[in-house]
């Protein structure tokens, strides 16, 4: 068993399919799934983006990562959100439920997917462009990732089959 458990953590720009790659590989692991987005709103009573708009950016930041804090979900897939790596905190608590998985997404990729960016309920700047949030974010996914999947314009089963290639030694243990 992988000393950090035998969750599956994904983390990635707005855009990139956590959630929806997140189910499908539930499914595929018989693991729970769990979406943070879903847990701040249910948690806060409202959608994301008016929370930004009650507070501002960081307010949801710093939701996100009492969030974060107060999980417990081992054999879990976990579908983040995006901003959930301005919190080192936040992610190293993640990280000791298992590894975690960057789905990395080209940004022309992520422009035709995130039409909705400035009522999404993406925790950025006001004013902050999809490309300078991506920037910005990337070193930290690389930081924080275990295993990267270069995810393209690839449809969502091919993503589960690399995590789950990917991570084929990890569950082999689990397994054992």
């Amino acid at each position: 068993m992988n000393p950090r458990g035998d969750s599956l953590i994904l983390i990635g720009m707005p855009g990139s399919g956590k959630s929806t790659v997140g189910i499908l590989l539930a499914k595929e692991l018989v693991k729970g799934f769990v979406d943070t987005d879903l847990l701040i709103q249910e948690r806060e009573g409202q959608p994301l983006q008016e929370i930004i708009n009650n507070a501002d950016f960081q307010a949801l930041r710093n939701i996100e990562e009492q969030v974060l804090l107060a999980t417990d979900f081992p054999n879990h897939v976990i579908a983040t959100g995006g901003s959930a790596v301005y919190s080192d905190a936040g992610m190293n608590h993640l990280r000791t439920y298992g590894r975690v998985v960057f789905l990395d997404v080209p940004l022309d990729e992520l422009q035709m997917r995130v039409t909705n960016y400035a009522a999404r309920g993406i925790a950025a700047p006001h004013g902050q462009t999809l490309a300078q949030l991506y920037d910005e974010r990337r070193a930290l996914y690389r930081r924080y990732a275990d295993i990267t999947i270069e995810c393209g314009a690839r449809p969502p089963s091919d993503l589960v089959s690399d995590i789950i290639y990917e991570s084929g030694e990890w569950y082999a243990e689990v397994d054992a």
